[in-house]
């Protein structure tokens, strides 16, 4: 029979959450004068977008902003802030001057983003425009989950058009039906729409192995929620095969002697250009000719000028200037040393790559300067912590999170094997911010229940700000992911979405004018004090059941 004195021992120690998860409201209120009133993430956000431009993996402006981060972090006192390269990445490439005209029938400057890992022209070029779709039908697009098909797609374009586009500038996209113009999405979430996020999502019909991804369904929606549950690793190979897919495509170019290339983006309107790349950054790649996003009013205009037979012309100057070799992907990481359990370590990070289109402000310069400024305040408050707190901002999230998952393979676990090294078991947690400039909402869980009491006592200071909300629910799509990936606890935050999904993401507009400064101010608290409590919690945050080693057959993967 089991003793009363056994059995309370049983049930409290089973308790999800203990009186010594409840914040310190003394440092709380500490941490909320520093950041509100001596906040200085704005000037943070100055100093990675405006001073320093676009900061494109492996790019000048990616170095130069990484290299400031690591002299300021040095100016405020942390231990070892330093570049810590995490493997080979592709091709150093930056614009240097780029301009783009329609110069008959009629004269039109034409506003537009030069697709990274593009070559360049050799001067100013002009040419006839000719339109040859690589998908006559946009929906077609679709295929692009299988392969084969693509891979079938490709081959068969290049016979098709081959001698056909010596000397000319090619329409690559078929020309879109815009509706009518409506007011651009800005949103925050009410409660109604929290309370749907904080829902349990329903299972898929299949096992994660058992997605197969060239059979995914058309409908977005229905996509985005099976993709969830395909193991991120075997995903993001999948997407590495998928633009090797399109070297043949750009060959075919380059030997046919195309002028330039243009295209457009089912995203946006009202002279938005969403730009990102070619995918050949790796040197033993085919740089193709100039490739061009330009917005869908002016793409049209091309199109149609081109089908009334007018014989429309541009003319393009665009200079870049790339690396023959592939250069080392870094990241920057920086630490607070803990005083009584200095080799466990609470992890906080954001990426600081970037598209080129605009400087990367809300994706994820704001990630960026929220961390640092979280950083900042532990260390200008002189916190005691037991745990080290460690900041890393990471490369290459852009092209497939290749900062973090190689950071995660090299101090933690390989997922194709899971082989965990010693460092794995002292990670205590990961806190991740890569949503856009919204006002933090919550914590998303990703599936792992145990966390959900501890986070309701780390944020009830933080209620009366709205951010209380707690999803089950698995968010996708950033570097959080690669510490999941091997079963280590990492957390992405729920935000409030502003207009990054509907304007600012990957677009022309991802500038300092679109991030939102009291956002901001509350984010760099709420993670500020998270971090704290987690270095400070008797036990490391509980974990999910490790995953099993990925499938051994990943052909064709270049990573």
């Amino acid at each position: 029979m089991i003793k009363l004195a056994a059995i309370l021992a049983l049930v409290l120690g089973a308790a999800p959450a203990r009186a010594d998860d409840k914040p310190d409201l003394a440092v709380v209120h500490r941490i909320k004068e520093q950041a509100f009133r001596d906040g200085k993430v704005m000037d943070h956000l100055f100093w990675l977008t405006d001073a320093n431009g676009p900061r494109l993996t492996g790019s000048p402006g990616f170095r130069s902003a990484a290299d400031w981060a690591v002299r300021r972090l040095g100016e405020w006192g942390a231990s070892q802030p330093h570049l810590e390269s995490w493997g080979r990445f592709g091709r150093s490439w930056a614009v240097q001057r780029f301009e783009l005209s329609l110069i008959a029938p009629a004269y039109a400057r034409l506003v537009g983003v030069a697709k990274a890992w593009s070559s360049g022209t050799n001067g100013v070029v002009s040419g006839t425009l000719v339109a040859a779709p690589l998908f006559p039908e946009r929906e077609d697009r679709d295929d692009g989950f299988d392969l084969a098909k693509l891979a079938a797609r490709v081959h068969a374009y290049a016979q098709a058009n081959r001698g056909k586009l010596r000397g000319h500038f090619v329409l690559l996209d078929s020309p879109r039906d815009l509706d009518l113009p409506k007011p651009a999405e800005s949103l925050r979430y009410d409660d109604k729409k929290l309370a749907e996020i904080v829902q349990a999502p329903e299972m898929p019909p299949a096992q994660p192995f058992e997605v197969p991804l060239q059979r995914l369904p058309r409908d977005a929606k229905k996509r985005a929620a099976l993709l969830a549950y395909v193991p991120r690793e075997l995903l993001w190979d999948f997407l590495d095969r998928r633009r090797h897919v399109y070297d043949e495509l750009w060959r075919f170019f380059k030997a046919e002697g195309v002028l330039g290339i243009l295209s457009t983006d089912d995203r946006g309107e009202g002279a938005l250009v969403f730009a990102e790349s070619t995918g050949a950054w790796e040197a033993s790649q085919v740089m193709p000719p100039p490739v061009v996003a330009l917005a869908p009013e002016e793409y049209d205009r091309l199109a149609r000028l081109v089908e009334k037979k007018l014989g429309p012309k541009v003319q393009l100057e665009l200079h870049v200037v790339a690396s023959d070799k592939d250069q080392d992907g870094l990241n920057v990481v920086a630490e607070l040393p803990g005083a009584k359990k200095k080799d466990e370590v609470v992890m906080m990070g954001a990426h600081l790559d970037s598209w080129h289109g605009g400087t990367g402000a809300t994706d994820n310069g704001v990630g960026c300067a929220v961390m640092m400024e979280a950083f900042r305040i532990l260390k200008a408050l002189a916190l005691p912590m037991d745990r080290t707190v460690r900041i890393a901002l990471w490369s290459g999230e852009e092209q497939g999170l290749y900062g973090s998952r190689g950071y995660v393979k090299e101090h933690f676990a390989d997922p194709a094997t899971m082989r965990l090294k010693p460092e794995h078991g002292k990670l205590a947690a990961y806190f991740n911010l890569d949503n856009g400039s919204g006002k933090i909402r919550g914590v998303y869980l990703q599936g792992n229940d145990m966390a959900r009491p501890i986070f309701e006592q780390w944020l009830t200071p933080f209620k009366d700000q709205g951010a209380s909300s707690l999803s089950i629910r698995d968010t996708g799509g950033t570097d959080h992911l690669s510490f999941d990936a091997v079963g280590l606890p990492g957390f992405q935050f729920i935000q409030d979405p502003l207009d990054y999904g509907s304007r600012t993401h990957h677009s022309s507009l991802d500038v300092y004018e679109h991030a939102q400064a009291s956002d901001l101010l509350e984010a760099a608290a709420i993670i500020a004090s998270l971090v704290y409590d987690a270095a400070n919690r008797p036990e490391m945050l509980p974990r999910k059941l490790l995953p099993p080693p990925l499938p051994a057959a990943r052909p064709g993967s270049s990573r």
